[in-house]
């Protein structure tokens, strides 16, 4: 049985439930208000075992798949069979009569009628434990499936966001490359710089991004290095800025969120000439992150149907991550195109930890 650390064991339940019975019967002639009845013990294990036997037979035989109606009258024909048995057995002592102590007065035979009478009564009280203990074994099991449902969700998440990952990865690794190409064809001085640069991005690539989630500073770092590469790759990189403003420390977000937006930024904000206008914006609140990114349309406009790789996976990520905790807009007016993410950083801390 699959409990939750944060459920009541269901032992517990059990001996709180049994103690709380115990104590509600035998309480008035521990007290000395009343006499002890006739076969009490006797009808209490009686009871017990109906509880047991209901709870792991005939729920999980008949209940639990769905023969409603044949439980509701096996249940029916086993109380008041039981009924029956312990009133011939234990019958009732009528309130006048007396058994003085130490001696045993078995009663008078009762009649037709009050056999009837007292088996239906007893029928009633052996159907609350009865019931309870449907109850309790229905909701054990529903906590038993929501654990597990809630479990099977946690993986498939997981692994659809290492598989998002996995695809960003290359993406990402491709355009780096596609940047170093483009330098080496010009002969810059400035390649190997740039192979460095990307070093340290796949060295952050390898052993970061595996992660739930990183220090922001770290990932802000990530995002320096990628812009300073791109920076080698721009003709005119006047109009390439990046703007980082609150405070970072103490504060997580889930790898490799941010890039594929400055990413696409850079892809599609270069014009024939080589000219790049990207602005890059992210504020840092005690509660939120904003990131705002915007470039000019360039040359390289998507194509209808292109794959978006990056883009998409971000966007599966962030309902993943942070649902109903972000806000993403998009303004694209032919001429500029421009992200607005804000994260809610309380709401994903509460969410994944």
């Amino acid at each position: 049985m699959v409990l939750d650390k944060k459920n009541i064991p269901q032992w517990l339940v059990h001996a709180l439930l049994w103690c709380t019975l115990s104590g509600i019967l035998f309480y008035p002639f521990f007290a000395g208000t009343r006499n002890l009845t006739y076969g009490l013990a006797a009808k209490l294990l009686i009871a017990v075992a109906l509880f047991y036997f209901n709870y792991y037979y005939l729920v999980p035989k008949f209940l639990l798949k769905g023969h409603r109606w044949t439980y509701i009258i096996i249940s029916i024909l086993l109380l008041l069979s039981i009924a029956f048995f312990t009133t011939v057995t234990f019958p009732p002592v009528p309130p006048d009569d007396f058994v003085p102590r130490g001696k045993h007065i078995r009663p008078p035979r009762e009649s037709s009628l009050r056999v009837i009478r007292f088996t239906l009564m007893t029928t009633v009280i052996f159907a609350i434990p009865h019931i309870f203990s449907t109850m309790l074994k229905l909701y054990t099991e529903w906590q038993t499936n929501e654990d597990l449902r809630k479990l099977v969700e946690k993986e498939k998440i997981q692994s659809e966001l290492q598989f998002l990952k996995t695809q960003l990865n290359p993406h990402f690794f491709f355009n780096s490359l596609n940047t170093i190409y483009s330098l080496s064809v010009k002969q810059s001085l400035d390649t190997p710089e740039a192979i460095i640069n990307l070093s340290e991005l796949m060295r952050y690539m390898l052993y970061e991004a595996n992660k739930a989630h990183v220090p922001l500073n770290k990932e802000l770092e990530y995002i320096k290095s990628y812009v300073s590469l791109q920076r080698l790759r721009t003709a005119n990189c006047e109009n390439v800025t990046l703007k980082i403003s609150g405070e970072e420390k103490g504060k997580f977000v889930p790898p490799l969120l941010f890039i594929s937006f400055i990413e696409n930024a850079f892809k599609y904000g270069t014009d024939y000439n080589g000219k790049t206008y990207v602005k890059i914006n992210l504020s840092i609140n005690n509660k939120s992150i904003h990131l705002q990114v915007t470039n000019k349309i360039g040359a390289f406009k998507a194509k209808s149907g292109s794959s978006g790789v990056g883009l998409e996976n971000v966007k599966n990520r962030l309902n993943y991550l942070y649902p109903h905790s972000h806000v993403l807009l998009i303004n694209d007016d032919g001429k500029t195109y421009e992200v607005n993410l804000t994260l809610n950083l309380k709401n994903y801390e509460l969410h994944n930890h």
